[in-house]
């Protein structure tokens, strides 16, 4: 709490503190932008100049705001910035939102000037002084523009065809990126598993210990794949992205099939729990099959007849198994 009440309260700014705050977020933006730009410029050169041109509008109302404050209160402009004003919208870490994709990037571009747009609207209501309300107003008709600018720069440098290639490159690397390493983990995971859980039910009938064995074989098989991922291909020759992101993807959905049909057996009685497991395997089977077709485009029904067969056999092996 005592962070929060460090924090300047907006209706207690001055006007001065108001533009030194445009100020620190024009120069802000600008050089998220910028690094939007030079994230992007080696797969995606024509949203690299979008940004690079977003970036040199925020510095021109930068240096709009700057004339502005050296014609009212001279050239000594105070140091406020986001993080010092309670209620100011925040941004998302560059680091967490460049990793995270093309459209990604573009549709955070354009929250960031609809936040601002909206936060001065807000800020302008909320002020009695006039001054302040017409400053305020003046400002969120700036954001507006930036969206309208953005808009028109998004023309100049994305036609259809442009734009069209460049999500295509973008939805292919998320495919080899997170798709094929988290289908191939699902798929282990759900199949692979089958055999000692239900041979372990089967055996025992006890729900404790099939839990145990469960997730003692779903964890252990998300460890297994998501390092062998890892290891397997560094991404640079492959073009299949991160190491760390595909070990990820194939490690926690291997570890998410195995405990679909483990979980169940927390139930005590084990003809309910062995019942829901079966209709889990299901779902779950079913799940990969309809991933498959979306992402894949294998058609659904040899997808399905693929993976419920071969999960049957699995799920078959596990139970004779078990009940010999």
């Amino acid at each position: 709490m005592s962070f929060f009440r460090q924090r300047k309260r907006f209706r207690d700014l001055t006007e001065q503190e108001i533009i030194a705050l445009a100020i620190s977020s024009e120069e802000d933006d600008a050089r998220i932008y910028r690094g939007y730009a030079e994230r992007l410029r080696a797969d995606y050169p024509a949203s690299a100049k979008l940004f690079d041109a977003m970036a040199a509008e925020e510095d021109t109302h930068r240096a709009l705001l700057i004339d502005l404050h050296t014609s009212r209160f001279g050239k000594t402009i105070p140091l406020i910035r986001r993080e010092h004003v309670a209620g100011f919208y925040a941004l998302r870490p560059v680091w967490l939102i460049e990793n995270l994709g093309l459209e990604r990037i573009r549709a955070e571009a354009e929250g960031m000037e609809r936040d601002a747009e909206h936060f001065y609207l807000a800020a302008a209501a909320r002020t009695s002084d006039a001054a302040t309300r017409k400053l305020l107003g003046d400002l969120a008709a700036a954001e507006a523009g930036h969206q309208s600018k953005a808009a028109t720069l998004s023309q100049d440098f994305l036609d259809d065809d442009t734009k069209g290639t460049e999500d295509a490159i973008a939805h292919r690397q998320f495919i080899l990126t997170w798709v094929q390493p988290g289908l191939a983990g699902l798929m282990d995971g759900s199949v692979s598993t089958l055999a000692p859980i239900f041979a372990t039910a089967f055996a025992t009938q006890d729900t404790w210990t099939t839990f145990l064995v469960g997730i003692a074989a779903s964890v252990g098989a998300g460890i297994s794949m998501g390092f062998t991922e890892a290891a397997s291909d560094d991404g640079e020759l492959s073009g299949r992205g991160s190491p760390t992101k595909r070990g990820v993807a194939s490690g926690v959905m291997t570890t998410v099939g195995g405990l679909g049909h483990a979980l169940p057996y927390l139930i005590t009685d084990f003809w309910t729990a062995t019942m829901i497991a079966f209709v889990v395997v299901f779902i779950e089977l079913w799940a990969i099959a309809w991933i498959q077709n979306k992402y894949m485009e294998t058609p659904f029904f040899r997808a399905a007849f693929q993976v419920v067969l071969g999960g049957a056999l699995v799920l078959g092996a596990g139970i004779l198994i078990g009940s010999g």
